[in-house]
């Protein structure tokens, strides 16, 4: 193989990968809504809070249709208009999906295993699309060590290896909470029990809950460094 040395001056960041995670009722699906022009692919029947709004979403109820969705965005024309593509939320897709292949399998552990293999790739590709920005969302579950007793909040996805992968997909991962007055807000760095990150250094610790917003100050403090 011949070695091309490459220059990380060059590399250019056309659009936000994220992936937030909170509890029931923190505003997970409204952050989506908040988004730039934004297509919510859910397997979700909790879309009430968005009755009031005029977002476009498609319901998956299986990993064919999942690819499908993919392939609309990717080529479609008609999905040209759409700026950011939110999977919400990871948790209840992968919950759907679980359920398809659970029956084919007599060790449950098998079946997150092949539930990992088939979804992970698929993850990626919606990262990966060109010039769309992506937020996947995804339920919060608390965990406490059983040889440390520490307890940290993670995201709520199936099996082992998600629950790992998933965060390092992307450069942007946020916790969103509510303060003790109920004020939502969006947690960008980490403390003891919860990870979090914000590659970009664009951001407060603490933001508010409007995705709009805070892709714009990404873009802008990456057209800088461009």
């Amino acid at each position: 193989m011949a070695i091309k040395l490459q220059n990380t001056n060059d590399i250019k960041i056309d659009a936000v990968k994220c992936v937030v995670y909170g509890g029931a009722g923190t505003g997970k699906t409204r952050l989506c809504a908040s988004a730039p022009t934004p297509l919510i692919i859910s397997a979700e029947s909790g879309l009430l809070s968005l009755a009031e709004t005029s977002c476009e979403y498609i319901a998956v109820t299986s990993l064919k249709e999942f690819d499908e969705c993919y392939r609309f965005v990717k080529s479609s024309e008609e999905a040209e208009k759409f700026e950011t593509i939110c999977l919400d939320s990871l948790s209840e897709i992968c919950e759907v999906l679980l359920e398809k292949i659970l029956p084919n399998h007599k060790d449950a552990r098998q079946a997150y295993g092949e539930l990992a293999q088939s979804i992970m790739p698929m993850l990626r590709k919606f990262r990966d699309l060109k010039g769309k920005h992506t937020l996947f969302t995804s339920k919060l579950i608390t965990v406490q060590d059983e040889e440390t007793e520490k307890v940290t909040q993670e995201l709520m996805l199936p099996g082992k290896v998600l629950p790992n992968q998933v965060p390092y997909m992307v450069d942007e991962l946020f916790c969103l909470q509510t303060d003790r007055k109920g004020v939502a807000f969006l947690q960008t760095t980490p403390d003891r029990t919860r990870f979090a990150k914000d590659r970009s250094g664009a951001l407060l610790e603490k933001e508010k809950p409007d995705m709009t917003a805070i892709i714009s100050k990404i873009m802008a403090k990456a057209s800088k460094l461009n």
